[in-house]
Parts: C-alpha cells; sequence; structure tokens
C-alpha cells in the first residue's frame, strides 16, 4: 500500500515519542505532503517539484508544539487535485480494508495511515471535499474547519480562496484535541466576538430533500444515520438541496479552476518532463486562458447560489449530508477519471465555496463499503458542527470544544435557575453558551432564595469572620458578543461579580443585591440549589 512518500527513521521517532511532553504528547502524526516539514522534501506528489522547507508549516509547527511527533509525509492525489487518491506517480493508494477499492482523495495517505494505525493523527487539507472523502471511505474522523482560521502557512496551494487544513483521527474526542493544538497556533482569519461556542441541547438539524447518486443500500445507511441523530434528541427537517448542488460544478468546471493553474501550472508549463498525471494536467492547464471577467462573473453566481442555500438553512443549526455517494473500484477511476471524481464530490464540493465548516464521522457501513455522513455549519460555527457530530457518534460532548482555543470567550458561573438543565439555561444555549464543567466556591459565600417566577437563588459573600458556606455551581463559556447580550437583559436585582472558587481563583459569576437576598429565606446548608429544590426548600 503506497501510503507513506517519505518516512523518518523508525529510531528516531520512537526516541521523540519517548521524550516528549505536551497535549499530544505520544502521539504519531502523518502529514500530507503538501505541507511543509522542516527538512523534509515537500512533493505535492509530484518528484520534480519537491523542495527542502526549513521550517515547519504553521499547523505541523503547532502540533509538534504540543507533543506529536511526525513519523512521514503521505501520499495524495497530485497537487491536491482529485477525490480518488489515485493521481500520484508514488503510486495508487488503495482503501485499508478492500484493496481493489480507492481510498479517497486528495489526502488518501493521511486517511489511510489513520485508519490502518500506522499513524494516530493525520493533517490533510481540503478545497473540495480532500478532509472529508477519505474520512469517510476510511471509518475515519475527518474535521475540515471554517476556512481561514487554521493557517495555510507553509501549504502548497491548490485553490488559494478555499483551502483549509485538516485533522483525521479514529474519533471525534481525538480530532478535537489535535484540533484544539492547531487552533492555538497561527490563523489567517480572525474569530468574531459573537461565535457559538457549542450547539443547543436539541438542535436543528437538515437533510437534503434529494440524495442523488446514492443506491438504495447507501440511502438506507444514511436514513439510518439521520434516525439515530433524532433519537438522540435532535429536530430533523428536511430542506431545497438544489443550490448546494448547483454550485458544486463551479470548481472543476468554471473559471474558479484558474486558481489551480495560479497554484502550480507555471511549473506545469515550464516542466514537460515532470511526473505530472495526466487529469490532473488538464484541471490546472485549463485554467491557463480562461479571462478574467469570467471569474468574476462565477464567483458573482456562487455568492448568489450561497445567499440562497444560507437562506434555506435560516433557524437550522446544522446540515447533516452523506460525505460520498459511493465507493468505487480503482478500475472504475481509470475508466472514467473525471466523471468518477465529480460524482464523489456531490456533497463536497459546495462547503468551502459557501464558507461552511464540517465534520466527518463514520456512521457504520453500506453493504461492505464504509459509510460516514458530514455534519455543516456556517462559517465559524465549527463548535456546534462538532456538537452535532458527538450526537451521530454516540460520543460526549466535550467541553473543550477545539474554537475556544482561538476564538475570545468569556466564562460565567451559575447557581440557580441557569444551570445546566435549569428552566432558564436556554438564555446561554440559545446564544451559544458552552457548558464547561461544574465548580465549587470558597466557604464563604451565602444562598437564600428569592420570591421569583421561576423561582431562583440569590448568592452573597458574606463578611470577614462570619460563617458561610461553599457552593456548587455550574461553568459556562460564551462568546464576549453573548455575554454582552445576556447581560443587558439580566434583570434586577441579579448581577454578575467576582466569586472565590474553592482552589482560591476568583472568576466572574452570579451574585445579588445584598437587600434583596436578605429578604430571602437560608438555604445555603443544601450546598447547591439543585440539592434544595430535590428537598422541597426550593420552588
Amino acid at each position: 500500500m503506497t501510503v507513506w512518500i517519505s518516512r523518518r527513521p523508525d529510531r528516531e521517532v520512537a526516541d521523540e515519542l519517548a521524550t516528549g511532553r505536551g497535549a499530544l504528547a505520544g502521539l504519531r502524526l502523518a502529514v500530507k505532503d503538501n505541507v511543509d516539514v522542516a527538512g523534509v522534501p515537500t512533493t505535492a506528489a509530484c518528484p520534480q517539484f519537491a523542495r527542502v522547507p526549513d521550517r515547519d508549516a504553521a499547523a505541523v509547527a503547532a502540533l509538534r508544539a504540543a507533543g506529536a511527533v511526525v513519523v512521514g509525509k503521505t501520499n495524495l492525489d497530485q497537487f491536491a487535485t482529485g477525490l480518488v487518491g489515485t493521481r500520484s506517480p508514488y503510486g495508487v493508494v488503495r482503501d485499508a480494508r478492500r484493496p481493489e477499492f480507492i481510498s479517497g482523495g486528495s489526502s488518501s495517505g493521511s486517511a489511510v495511515a489513520v485508519a490502518t494505525g500506522e499513524a494516530d493523527i493525520a493533517i490533510g487539507t481540503d478545497t473540495a471535499g480532500s478532509g472529508r472523502v477519505p474520512a469517510a471511505l476510511q471509518g475515519v474522523v475527518g474535521i475540515k474547519p471554517t476556512v481561514g482560521v487554521i493557517s495555510t502557512d507553509g501549504v502548497v496551494p491548490a485553490c488559494v480562496s478555499y483551502d483549509c487544513v485538516t485533522i483525521f483521527a479514529a474519533d471525534v474526542g481525538l480530532a478535537n484535541r489535535a484540533m484544539t493544538a492547531m487552533a492555538a497556533g497561527a490563523a489567517d482569519r480572525p474569530w468574531p466576538a459573537d461565535t457559538r461556542l457549542a450547539a443547543p441541547p436539541n438542535p436543528v438539524v437538515a437533510v437534503p430533500d434529494r440524495l442523488p447518486l446514492l443506491d438504495a443500500t447507501w440511502r438506507a445507511a444514511f436514513d439510518r444515520a439521520v434516525a439515530a441523530l433524532s433519537q438522540a434528541g435532535a429536530t430533523v427537517v428536511t430542506i431545497d438541496f438544489t443550490a448546494f448542488l448547483a454550485a458544486g460544478a463551479f470548481l472543476y468546471d468554471g473559471a474558479l479552476v484558474s486558481e489551480r493553474y495560479s497554484a502550480v501550472g507555471e511549473f506545469i508549463d515550464a516542466h514537460p518532463e515532470a511526473a505530472v498525471d495526466p487529469a490532473v494536467a488538464g484541471i490546472i492547464t485549463r485554467g491557463r486562458d480562461i479571462p478574467a471577467h469570467r471569474l468574476v462573473s462565477d464567483r458573482v453566481a456562487v455568492e448568489a447560489l450561497k445567499r440562497s442555500a444560507l437562506a434555506a438553512l435560516e433557524g437550522i443549526d446544522a446540515l447533516v449530508v452523506p460525505t460520498a455517494p459511493m465507493h468505487p473500484r480503482i478500475v472504475d477511476v481509470a475508466a472514467d477519471p473525471l466523471g468518477t471524481n465529480a460524482r464523489m464530490g456531490t456533497y463536497t464540493h459546495f462547503c468551502n465555496l459557501f464558507d461552511m465548516c464540517g465534520v466527518a464521522v463514520p456512521a457504520g457501513t453500506a453493504g461492505d463499503a464504509q459509510f460516514g455522513v458530514t455534519v455543516l455549519a456556517r462559517a465559524f460555527e465549527d463548535a456546534v458542527a462538532l456538537d452535532v457530530a458527538t450526537l451521530l457518534t454516540g460520543q460526549d460532548t466535550p467541553h473543550d470544544a477545539w474554537p475556544m482555543a482561538a476564538a475570545d470567550s468569556a466564562e460565567l458561573l451559575v447557581f440557580g435557575a441557569h444551570l445546566r438543565g435549569g428552566p432558564l439555561a436556554h438564555q446561554l444555549t440559545d446564544r451559544g453558551a458552552r457548558f464547561a464543567g461544574e465548580i465549587t466556591t470558597a466557604p464563604r459565600y451565602r444562598m437564600t432564595m428569592l420570591d421569583s417566577s421561576p423561582a431562583k437563588p440569590a448568592i452573597t459573600r458574606v463578611a470577614d469572620g462570619a460563617a458561610g458556606s461553599a457552593l456548587v455551581g455550574h461553568r459556562w463559556r460564551l462568546s464576549p458578543g453573548a455575554l454582552g447580550s445576556f447581560l443587558a437583559a439580566l434583570p434586577a436585582p441579579m448581577q454578575l461579580g467576582k466569586v472565590e472558587l474553592a482552589d482560591g481563583t476568583w472568576r466572574t459569576g452570579f451574585g445579588c443585591d445584598g437587600q434583596a437576598a436578605a429578604a430571602g429565606a437560608d438555604i445555603s446548608g443544601y450546598g447547591s440549589w439543585t440539592s434544595a429544590v430535590a428537598a422541597g426548600a426550593a420552588g
């Protein structure tokens, strides 16, 4: 199996694994060979294109700084042009389970390295689906972030306006850890102040009104995934998929392909002796003579389709689609290289054009093939996509979703009706707040019951020397914009202030006007609002 283009010596890798430190210590990292690793040739699957960079790509540097150890560089569809994994002079990358079938591409070697256990995590790239299609066909997780939130510095461009660095891992939890490390590094695009940091507890999820190219077996696999999502608490609705499908044709068949020529076309023209795959050469050189007015026209057309598509998603948290419509054999691609590749991108081509993010997850099998779905969300709603993906996989939703490593966020401690599951928690979750665990205050506080509807407690700090209680509450994280709108709606006598925790730190949390709090019955002895309610002392 031609997974690797180059590998580091096993002893060197083992020594680094044994001595590594950081959040990703002990994890083996595979890197798609259009992404720079210092001192290792970057070929983009073209030997004559090879160069040896003197520094890591930003994404590689971030993962190494967190303790991950590079094992080697992986094979790919040449110049990241393709979704099949067969377009490389270094050989066809085959499916990890059924060698007569394709791996999916263009991040073929990276996905297979994870699927076979040769790497724990792997870097891919995604322009038209290259970080999602191979994830589906190999039964692994692929996270494709919002364009620009992970730097593409040190990445050989395919279409510079749409390229993304992606992560493959065996499960969502590990993929989230790796993305957290990358998100803490350099970025090409800032996060907005009103970023949603979580999906609501019962998200509204859309599915397409039609599923072209899926046969009965694959359609049944998709229906099972949607049913599982519904059983997990999501509300499933159907939307018009016309605009999404229409946009896909622009990426390869329209003037946007001129970006591929801008990236590597002059190299191909100047090196006729280079081992360039004929299908890749045909796609890239087609962009050489496209007039600028056509590029402008196509961008206008794509923007119009984007507006239509996003209008269809109004009031919806995420869109779930099959990641791929089929799993072709290698001979099928050889017989119809362009047609097969185009069909593989049916449910992926529109994503980056519409500035969406996605998480591709395994969803069982379709006959003998691995089957996967992708959860898509609007730009910067990467945490929403992650949460819906965990509903599909049955994994616990992480408290530390990876966008929190880069997006500005504020902390809020709550003790009453805004506790997770409480009657006013929706005021936070509707604003994209993320539950971040339980906390306990220092034993310096008093809890009384306010005469309000719904019932809620008042938290006040006792005077020095006075007897107080340690109180249990919940911690939320939310964007600065969300916190601002929440504060603007906060009614008297509630207020925010600093609260001392049991570990001696001070955090922002709910308090109450002292006069209003003094009028209520003291329920501090219960230790938490939840216990007081359970005992019948509140409500």
